[in-house]
């Protein structure tokens, strides 16, 4: 796995702590939208301090594949973040799938970028990693990340009652999933046998 990948527009990057600066400035051109839609955040999150932290975690855990945040940034706009997107939680074994996590600052939606940045990410995860399944959450009042998870090929398959507490009060969300396409693997040895892959 490659800790760079582009798309046509884009870059995707796992960032370490040197881009602490970038990473805070994101969130906090975002700040009203980002915590509308995730818990609460302690006032040092809004720091250099605890973002640095932040990314020194998050690269460590991307070196050891048990999750990946990818920042996006346009082709030649380096010092500028629009977004995020993440897989986390990955579960190895019986298991092989993970959460995605996405945000992208409100002044570059409507031009794709969430669409083509988290569809180079998900052929990481099912082409590199060779995961399985993809889950994805939504509150049901957010119409356009159901939208862009439809888009993406995602299919919804039921409530979460209760499953997260946002601002004091336990909140639904809509759960939405991704399969990959590619079969389980049969030993060529003994075709009784098969390695589960989700």
């Amino acid at each position: 796995m490659e800790m760079t990948y582009q798309t046509e527009r884009l870059e995707l990057k796992i960032l370490d702590d040197t881009a602490s600066l970038k990473v805070l400035q994101f969130y906090l051109d975002n700040r009203e939208m980002i915590e509308k839609y995730e818990i609460e955040r302690p006032p040092q999150f809004y720091t250099e301090k605890f973002q640095k932290m932040m990314l020194q975690g998050e690269y460590n855990l991307a070196v050891k594949q048990t999750s990946l945040r990818f920042w996006v940034q346009e082709q030649g706009q380096p010092d500028r973040i629009i977004g995020t997107v993440s897989f986390h939680n990955i579960k190895r074994g019986f298991f092989q799938c993970c959460e995605l996590g996405y945000k992208f600052d409100q002044r570059f939606w409507g031009r794709g970028y969430a669409l083509e940045s988290i569809s180079r990410g998900i052929q990481v995860v099912f082409e590199e990693l060779r995961l399985h399944r993809i889950e994805a959450c939504v509150l049901p009042g957010n119409i356009p990340s159901r939208k862009l998870l439809l888009k993406l090929g995602f299919a919804f398959e039921g409530i979460k009652k209760q499953s997260v507490m946002l601002h004091g009060r336990w909140r639904d969300h809509e759960l939405y999933a991704l399969l990959s396409e590619k079969p389980a693997i049969r030993s060529d040895n003994d075709t009784s046998s098969q390695i589960l892959r989700c």
